[in-house]
């Protein structure tokens, strides 16, 4: 069994079934995956200057592998006949093993943005595009992209989205130019789901503007303007574009769900795809604390090995620290949706998108410094996890638009005890007011509050 269910508080919520695929995928990982990374990257290598966006062959392979070994579309909820039957919990634990090997994730089928479209038309799309574009993204044959964010707005308010859709007949034409556009570079990148404002918007509350399309990527007027860069990384064959949409035509059925449907669409996306981002951020700080440990017990200065410094101990026990409470915040975030909804686990998802990246980030910097000029070197996994973990406080919004929800929601509430929060002296310890506390909490607890009155 995966050491991260052994003896775990949550063991008791997780299904034989479920032990069973985290084993053969912890396996998988160990086996097949990691040794196959080491050619992904030689292939990379070799690609670069003549065929920067070529997908190294063994991606096929582990593929393959994966779906042999029932290692096959896990992510998807239970709820969904297309999925593997597993809770959002138990698959949590699933994605914390593939952020250790970045690459097993595609092998399983599971990776962004693929996981995140595909649910929506699970969710929301009509048979005919399930048929179309679901199938075959199921399948693994091909692969897709998001549209949403707009070099020219600030795309962190969803509602500045300028994109615009005209009816004209039975297609809509569209105009507009997204970037960031992550999978849009790969070669495989067959479809995307875009957001955009149909043409009559203007008449309609600001979160009723936003509607979802699905446009081909050899659609006439689709054009890849740009590759972007994080931090120099090109992230090929996966990448991030910036795209040009001009008068774009497709038929009015590539409409998801209905005009007016995109925030409604995209927070139904939102909630199992930020557990599946936040866990694979764990176990890559789980491989970052790894690799801290094997340098401190591999490295001397000063006469003994870093392990015998204290900054380094200190940084290994932060670290510890800081991965474990991560972990119990998106499990939980991953059960409160399986007990309750997404919608009514609202707090506790926004809270891990802003916790985890931020605690990645701290585990990775902390390993960069443990390795020295290496640690920011291609030799090691390093660098690119930083660069990759550093973009994800933007990625899907930013920390602060997260920050500003968390804190609406937490204003909302009321205090449990409301008379321990009443500040005002010349009415906190009056006469009047004990006997007041007196009186309310005559149920058997009234001493305490009496004792906390008369401070």
């Amino acid at each position: 069994m995966s050491t991260t269910t052994k003896d775990a508080l949550w063991d008791h919520l997780i299904s034989p079934r479920a032990k069973e695929i985290l084993a053969k995928l912890e396996t998988f990982i160990r086996e097949d995956c990691i040794p196959g990374s080491f050619e992904y990257e030689k292939f990379l290598h070799n690609s670069r200057g003549h065929d920067s966006w070529a997908v190294p062959p063994v991606i096929e392979k582990l593929k393959a592998k994966a779906k042999s070994l029932g290692l096959w579309n896990l992510f998807l909820p239970k709820s969904y006949p297309e999925g593997a039957g597993l809770t959002n919990l138990e698959y949590a634990l699933m994605a914390e093993l593939m952020g250790r090997c970045y690459i097993s994730s595609e092998a399983c089928n599971c990776s962004a943005p693929d996981t995140g479209n595909m649910e929506v038309l699970a969710k929301y799309g009509n048979r005919e595009q399930k048929e179309k574009w679901l199938k075959p993204l199921l399948n693994g044959d091909i692969r897709s992209a998001f549209l949403m964010t707009e070099p020219r707005v600030a795309s962190s308010d969803a509602s500045n989205i300028c994109t615009i859709a005209r009816r004209d007949g039975d297609h809509f034409v569209i105009n507009g130019r997204k970037w960031w556009s992550s999978g849009a570079c790969d070669p495989r990148c067959k479809i995307t789901v875009c957001m955009v404002k149909i043409e009559g918007y203007q008449n309609r509350p600001r979160h009723l503007q936003q509607s979802m399309i699905l446009i081909p990527t050899d659609a006439p007027g689709f054009k890849i303007v740009r590759h972007l860069s994080v931090f120099g990384y090109n992230d090929a064959p996966h990448g991030h574009a910036e795209i040009q949409l001009k008068d774009v035509r497709v038929p009015i059925s590539n409409l998801i769900l209905g005009d007016g449907k995109g925030f409604e669409i995209s927070q139904g996306r939102l909630g199992p795809g930020r557990i599946h981002h936040c866990m694979r951020s764990i176990g890559m700080a789980e491989e970052a604390l790894d690799a801290i440990i094997a340098r401190a017990h591999k490295r001397k200065t000063f006469g003994k090995n870093l392990a015998r410094h204290g900054t380094i101990r200190h940084d290994i026990a932060e670290s510890r620290i800081e991965i474990d409470q991560a972990r119990l915040l998106v499990l939980q975030a991953a059960h409160a949706i399986d007990c309750r909804g997404g919608k009514l686990s609202r707090k506790e998802v926004t809270m891990i998108k802003v916790g985890i990246p931020n605690m990645a980030c701290r585990v990775l910097d902390r390993a960069i410094q443990c390795h020295g000029g290496a640690g920011v070197s291609q030799d090691f996994f390093l660098a690119r996890a930083y660069a990759g973990m550093r973009t994800l406080r933007i990625a899907d919004g930013p920390d602060e638009v997260h920050r500003m929800v968390i804190a609406r929601l937490e204003l909302m509430r009321e205090p449990l005890f409301e008379a321990h929060h009443d500040h005002d002296p010349e009415v906190y310890h009056s006469d009047e007011h004990v006997h007041k506390l007196q009186v309310d909490y005559s149920s058997g607890n009234s001493a305490s509050h009496l004792a906390h009155a008369k401070l």
